[in-house]
């Protein structure tokens, strides 16, 4: 573990306080103090799934390390900005599926010839991340299929889908922690010679990395937009793409290094599971909170390219899943479509985001 950078982290609080204008050295102090605690959030999270199962842990994993990004959502959803939102939700969809998905099949592969996984269960999170990506395409067809831009029904709708969206996220936890829970056990953990931890030092390591995760986080995105200018990237390469990555970084590790210990089945849950929680519960949330915290409220009427984006990722995802097992070469896949993905995000510019001047 990478515990040394630990060091950075009263580095990044001493300079958000001492040198507020320092935006891009805060910026890199902040990226590096995230590394090592993403590293003990998902240690505390694979301690975690030895007492209740590959299900829970990843499903822990995923809560917790959206925890960060929902926190930092609701921030930005106070000042209105709405634009900002939706580009970190997808970053956090496309980068979970694609590049923690991607990366830990690449790595797993890498050491074992192929990686099996329950395919029912697998299926079964495909079908939703489909769902999802229906609830997030229609209100940005609906804008344009209107004409004239009107807010009111476009708010209507918006909370009406999202109240869809909740209800099968909720479907999805009683599927999976309930009534079909074996599908998600996945494969024993070989024994290692480090005792495990109690699960109440598992679940306090888990919420301390988490609350500093938390912490850090809001400190980078202050930072992020003046650190974007210097290093020539657009607002939404960075909400899409840089922000993203390093908000996932407990995903990345957890997820990766589960791969590593053929452990597939997990880094499965930890991946499509925090996708799903972005797009089924985390962004309907903050549409229903912008009617209450907000200076208006939010609409699911994401831009064009964020649209076709998520229809991509979840298209190749999909027949990644289909099989139930995953090799190197589909990592590779996977990471290259991301790829792909950010080069447009890079080069877009920020008015062909937009999907009207009224957002």
């Amino acid at each position: 573990m990478l515990n040394w950078l630990l060091i950075f982290v009263p580095i990044t609080i001493g300079l958000e306080f001492l040198r507020p204008q320092a935006h891009t050295l805060i910026f890199i102090a902040a990226c590096l103090s995230i590394l090592p605690l993403a590293g003990w959030l998902g240690r505390a999270t694979e301690q975690i799934s030895h007492h209740a199962g590959e299900g829970v842990g990843g499903l822990l994993n995923a809560t917790f390390g959206n925890a960060a990004e929902l926190i930092i959502a609701i921030a930005a959803l106070q000042k209105g900005l709405y634009d900002v939102v939706k580009a970190s939700l997808t970053g956090s969809i496309i980068g979970n599926i694609l590049l923690v998905l991607g990366a830990s099949a690449l790595t797993g592969g890498l050491r074992y010839k192929s990686q099996r996984f329950n395919a029912t269960a697998a299926s079964a999170q495909a079908t939703l991340l489909t769902l999802a990506a229906i609830g997030l395409i229609l209100p940005a067809a609906f804008h344009h299929l209107q004409g004239i831009p009107r807010a009111a029904p476009e708010n209507a709708l918006g909370l009406d889908i999202a109240i869809v969206l909740l209800l099968a996220y909720a479907s999805h936890l009683v599927f999976s922690l309930r009534t079909h829970k074996s599908l998600f056990k996945g494969k024993p953990e070989e024994e290692e010679e480090e005792a495990p931890w109690s699960i109440s030092k598992a679940t306090l390591v888990l919420a301390a990395a988490t609350a500093m995760i938390a912490w850090i986080s809001e400190i980078l995105v202050g930072s992020v937009q003046q650190a974007a200018l210097s290093f020539g990237m657009t607002q939404v390469f960075v909400g899409v793409i840089v922000v993203a990555i390093i908000g996932n970084a407990a995903e990345h590790s957890t997820a990766v290094m589960a791969a590593l210990k053929d452990r597939m089945e997990l880094s499965f849950s930890i991946a499509v599971g925090s996708s799903l929680q972005i797009a089924l519960l985390v962004a309907p949330l903050l549409v229903i909170l912008s009617h209450f915290i907000g200076p208006r409220p939010m609409d699911l009427a994401f831009s064009p390219a964020e649209v076709l984006a998520i229809f991509l990722s979840v298209l190749i995802t999909s027949q990644v899943a289909s099989d139930g097992e995953t090799n190197w070469l589909e990592g590779t896949q996977l990471l290259a479509v991301y790829l792909i993905l950010a080069i447009v995000f890079y080069f877009l510019p920020e008015a062909g985001t937009q999907l009207s001047s009224g957002r």
